[in-house]
């Protein structure tokens, strides 16, 4: 990752194929090199604390898709994490038990077990934390601990899933925070026509998402942040375009300048699949999300120093937006 990071920044200055002094021997290596840093992981990370087991995963998926989880049985996990719709809901704002809605966008949950903390402010230590959040949210799923408890111990089946997951048929809190984190972590990106190119098929992508795919590493500064298998080195930017008492990760640093209006750096896989965009849902589409990134956002202290005018031409933005649609999968 460290090796990324600078590749990412000296593209940001002098996009790949324009090295002073540099061979085409090296300007090879070095692309080959940007290519590899994007291949997925070969395995999950689960904690020591809550290790993987096929059936804590299959109690989890049990309760991500059960509207029990809700105060009037008709809101499940899946409700703003839906799988048909790349693991979010097609919503500018989160909709749960109020139907006037959350004040921001629910996330995708698409590679989420690589991207903690969690939360537009990162609030979220790691998904075992994210839990209780939405379920006893008041306009979320709005359903306390205690009655969550009782409805599971009351309905035929859960007692045995969560025997067979942990040895006993005890439901507490903490076991169902571990099962669900678990079969989240199980959500992962499946293989896109991006993929396929980086190891090795040049037909995968058209030309034309090649030069994007060079653009995004060098003159657009989309890899300072958007970076790795994921797209997504998991930090907070601020990118110009929230205001007022929408401060992000600055509500929970208040005496920090660089944090003030910053958000966490989504993920970009099936990111084609996902409008609208921004924590808040601001934004209809990826064409209109190049449009800002190339005008920069407002001019502030707490500003990412990647947030300036790019100068794109006509021609490098519709490279760019056919680059970010080789990153959708193909329906499981």
């Amino acid at each position: 990752m460290k090796v990324w990071v600078s590749l990412a920044l000296l593209a940001a200055f002098v996009p790949l194929g324009q090295r002073f002094g540099a061979t085409a021997a090296e300007i090879s290596s070095e692309a080959a090199e940007i290519r590899a840093s994007y291949r997925r992981a070969v395995a999950i990370p689960f904690p020591d604390g809550n290790p993987y087991s096929a059936q804590k995963a299959a109690l989890g998926k049990m309760l991500f898709f059960d509207p029990l989880l809700s105060r009037s049985r008709t809101v499940s996990c899946a409700t703003c994490h839906n799988p048909s719709l790349s693991w979010g809901d097609g919503l500018a704002r989160a909709v749960g038990e109020d139907p006037k809605g959350l004040p921001l966008r629910a996330p995708t949950l698409i590679d989420v077990a690589f991207t903690e903390p969690l939360g537009w402010d990162g609030k979220f230590k790691d998904l075992e934390a994210v839990t209780f959040g939405p379920i006893t949210g008041r306009a979320n799923m709005n359903l306390t601990e205690s009655e969550l408890i009782d409805r599971l111990s009351a309905t035929t089946g859960y007692a045995d899933a969560f025997a067979s997951a942990y040895g006993d048929r005890a439901i507490t809190r903490s076991r169902i925070e571990a099962a669900l984190a678990t079969f989240q972590r199980t959500i992962v990106a499946g293989e896109s026509p991006f993929d396929r190119w980086i190891m090795g098929d040049e037909i995968a992508i058209s030309a034309g998402a090649k030069r994007g795919f060079e653009i995004f590493n060098g003159k657009a500064r989309c890899a300072n942040c958007h970076s790795g298998p994921s797209f997504t080195d998991g930090s907070f930017q601020d990118i110009g375009t929230a205001r007022d008492s929408d401060v992000g990760r600055g509500r929970l640093f208040p005496s920090s300048q660089k944090l003030r209006y910053a958000f966490k750096t989504p993920t970009l896989r099936n990111v084609a699949q996902r409008a609208p965009y921004m924590h808040d849902g601001s934004i209809a589409t990826l064409e209109e999300v190049i449009e800002l990134y190339d005008r920069g956002g407002i001019d502030r202290p707490s500003r990412s120093p990647s947030i300036t005018p790019l100068f794109l031409t006509t021609s490098e933005k519709a490279d760019l937006l056919a680059f970010l649609q080789t990153l959708t999968a193909a329906p499981h």
